[in-house]
């Protein structure tokens, strides 16, 4: 982005702080340094430069100022979240089945995550299937092919699904984001409140025989709970996606991302797709 104009450090900082927002939180220098090595002496000033005026707390800009859009590309929604929220809710109820969803997703402009991913990441797999896997957002290869779970997590995805005699012909996986967290950050709560329509109407349309809550996020945030996901696995839940029809059983699982770093717990994870798939059996 261009440089901020003299004398408008307010603009500045906001620009700052909406980066830091958007993920980028660290400087990149051209060369390494060796942060170990003790700092080279300095002369003393002579005096301690007076703060740039209009720096002072008392009117610092808001943190959720963003900068002015650069020149040739929209200016990006800056409406409050409960207004965009409720424009989500509307064009979710809108969809009158899975692929006018898609639409809507793809053209909804209220989340900013949507302005620095390569592509809208809405789903994968069989919409007619009784299992629906929902995770919690793109990374960096889903985002660049624009399905869900198709990196190194996803391949072992594929694996525990096979496992228990399914793979993406029979079974359905999204996620409770559609857009990609710069730099595969930890989405914040407002970005999955400006999500959760799709995601509630998504399941209602589908409406699986077994809801697999995907890692963490995604189990505290479908299960409304606060606990987290060692304790939220194992266990069922009842999930209602609203409209007609009773509720959907629900369970979480640990993310393979996760598996792959902790690989001692796919023991556990093992058990837990044996208990889906006793579900799916069971509810034949």
């Amino acid at each position: 982005m261009s440089a901020p104009a003299p004398g408008r450090p307010a603009a500045a900082l906001a620009a700052l702080r909406w980066l830091a927002e958007m993920g980028a939180d660290e400087a990149v220098e051209e060369t390494a340094r060796n942060r170990f090595a003790p700092p080279p002496a300095r002369a003393p000033s002579p005096r301690a430069a007076p703060a740039p005026a209009g720096l002072s707390p008392a009117n610092l800009p808001p943190a959720s100022a963003a900068p002015a859009a650069a020149p040739g590309r929209a200016p990006f929604s800056v409406a409050p979240v409960r207004r965009l929220i409720e424009d989500a809710r509307a064009a979710a109820a809108a969809a009158s089945d899975v692929a006018a969803l898609a639409r809507a997703v793809a053209e909804f402009e209220g989340c900013a995550l949507k302005r620095t991913a390569k592509n809208t990441v809405f789903a994968d797999g069989n919409p007619a299937a009784d299992l629906m896997l929902v995770g919690e957002a793109p990374g960096a290869e889903e985002d660049r092919r624009g399905l869900p779970f198709v990196g190194p997590a996803g391949r072992l995805l594929d694996l525990m699904l096979a496992a228990i005699g399914r793979d993406r012909s029979s079974a359905y996986i999204s996620n409770v984001l559609f857009w990609r967290p710069p730099g595969n950050r930890t989405p914040s709560s407002e970005e999955i409140a400006l999500c959760r329509p799709f995601v509630d109407r998504h399941i209602e349309l589908v409406r699986p025989r077994v809801l697999a809550c995907v890692g963490g996020i995604a189990a505290k945030s479908l299960l409304r709970q606060t606990t987290g996901i060692t304790r939220l696995r194992g266990r069922w839940y009842s999930f209602s996606p609203g409209g007609a029809g009773g509720e959907i059983d629900a369970t979480a699982l640990f993310h393979p991302a996760y598996l792959l770093r902790q690989p001692g717990h796919k023991r556990q994870a093992w058990s837990d797709l044996l208990e889906i798939r006793a579900r799916l059996e069971a509810n034949a």
